[in-house]
């Protein structure tokens, strides 16, 4: 009696947790739920692509925190409009404009550091919030080409290939930034870097062969630095639902039936793992999530399972079509 009891405890627990499981929007190993608001309070906080998306969503709930802001992003008419949106104990009177472009190189970005310590009278940066990223729209890796892009900062215009585009601002910029910035984290005994990733960094995506590439590599180095005595939490959202942007995968795209987590709550979720200084946060709605931990703990089921949807993702973003549905699963695989 008592086994048929215990073991109808255990069934009930595993049905809940599976129940949670399947409605979850966030996992951040562990069971927090709020933010430590004395973490976040009168802290300087540096956000990188901070113009729009969920730059913009983390200053609003940041400065409602109580936070002291730094904003960064190439667009200083967008930052004006976000600062004047801003509302708390330090916004928006308070809340510090800093252009940046993460593509310009070590001697710009040494500037755009001391700029940063020197605000607010010299109290030096607490957190930096790596969010600037760039993507492409979704393509067979074979078809990503060394095409350029016309990119502009302060007025001037220039030509930057697509490729390099996308390492410089998601993996060089925020290496270099960091690398810059870290000695006065040190000096002073204190600095945490909050780095915007993507589940794309933690399993295949198929159709974004260089953003997945750049975002393993981004992984690969925070993660490092951590052990190396850097305070560093990881976010990996996966689809998110913006207002601004309509490709990457952390944007929504109209017309798609694609179940995507709000920015409010990816930036809710991102600065709660943040102020209980948790070490990776994995943001998504499933089947995302659950193909997140297949890959991690199940690594042949879950690349079994990446290889076998992987053409047929390609062909629903060329359609713009759902590219996180469970139907590619079940359809027929594209002919060679």
């Amino acid at each position: 009696m008592l086994a048929l009891l215990f073991f109808s405890l255990i069934l009930a627990f595993v049905i809940a947790f599976c129940f949670k499981f399947l409605k979850a929007d966030g996992i951040s190993r562990c069971c927090q739920k709020h933010v430590k608001r004395e973490e976040i309070e009168d802290k300087v906080i540096w956000i990188t692509g901070a113009s729009r998306g969920i730059g913009e969503v983390l200053a609003k709930q940041l400065a409602n925190l109580g936070a002291k802001l730094i904003i960064s992003a190439r667009n200083e008419v967008e930052l004006q409009r976000v600062k004047k949106q801003l509302t708390g104990k330090h916004a928006p009177d308070e809340v510090m404009i800093l252009p940046l472009d993460l593509t310009r190189g070590e001697e710009y970005l040494e500037e755009a550091v001391q700029k940063a310590e020197s605000l607010f009278d010299g109290a030096g940066v607490d957190y930096v919030f790596h969010n600037a990223a760039y993507e492409r729209p979704k393509s067979m890796a074979l078809d990503v080409t060394e095409e350029s892009l016309k990119v502009s900062y302060a007025g001037k215009e220039s030509l930057i290939s697509v490729m390099h585009a996308t390492f410089d601002v998601n993996v060089l910029g925020p290496i270099s930034l960091t690398r810059l910035l870290t000695p006065h984290m040190l000096k002073r005994g204190r600095g945490h870097f909050v780095v915007m990733s993507s589940a794309a960094g933690k399993a295949p995506a198929p159709g974004q062969a260089v953003y997945s590439a750049s975002k393993f590599a981004v992984n690969g180095y925070f993660h490092t630095l951590r052990s190396e005595g850097i305070k560093v939490t990881v976010v990996c959202p996966g689809p998110v639902k913006t207002s601004t942007s309509s490709e990457a995968s952390t944007s929504g795209q109209k017309g798609s039936s694609e179940k995507r987590v709000s920015s409010e709550r990816c930036a809710e979720l991102t600065i709660i793992a943040a102020s209980h200084g948790l070490k990776e946060a994995w943001i998504s709605y499933q089947p995302v999530l659950a193909v997140m931990y297949l890959v991690q703990y199940m690594p042949t089921v879950g690349y079994w399972l990446m290889d076998k949807i992987g053409e047929k993702r390609v062909a629903a973003a060329a359609q713009k079509g759902n590219t996180y549905s469970m139907s590619l699963l079940f359809g027929k695989k594209k002919a060679s």
